[in-house]
């Protein structure tokens, strides 16, 4: 049984600082508001697919990652915590080439599934990708 004291912004923080695919990829959460998150994924040399490139599948992780995070962050924790990603699509824009990246995310519709946007920038704010989550609390 979850803790009645405990909102989904708490679980969320706790989840983000206690996975540990989350501390594998490096993800740090930088902000969190209801219905809203910004996570960093700071450059390392284990992310490029090539070169200084960071990989589709980092990205693909900050952007899963943030989404959750922005999910929780404004919603009730169930009495039965269940909650997956149903899907998503990304669009590349532009490669990230050794920048950090920021991904904001944000809830767009709550209800069912929850629907959330999110934007991956490099460290200079030009935008590397773009995605829509459909997240199931």
């Amino acid at each position: 049984m979850p803790d009645p004291t405990q909102d989904g912004a708490a679980l969320a923080r706790a989840w983000i600082e206690n996975s540990a695919f989350v501390a594998h990829l490096g993800i740090e959460l930088e902000a969190m508001e209801p219905d809203s998150a910004r996570l960093r994924l700071p450059y390392s040399e284990a992310l490029p697919t090539m070169g200084e490139v960071v990989h589709g599948g980092a990205i693909s992780s900050l952007i899963d990652t943030a989404a959750a995070a922005a999910a929780w962050s404004g919603a009730e924790v169930p009495e039965k915590i269940r909650a997956s990603t149903v899907g998503f699509t990304v669009n590349f824009l532009a490669p990230a080439t050794a920048t950090d990246l920021l991904a904001d995310a944000r809830v767009v519709r709550r209800g069912g599934v929850t629907v959330i946007a999110v934007d991956v920038r490099g460290k200079e704010g030009e935008l590397i990708a773009t995605s829509l989550v459909t997240y199931r609390l």
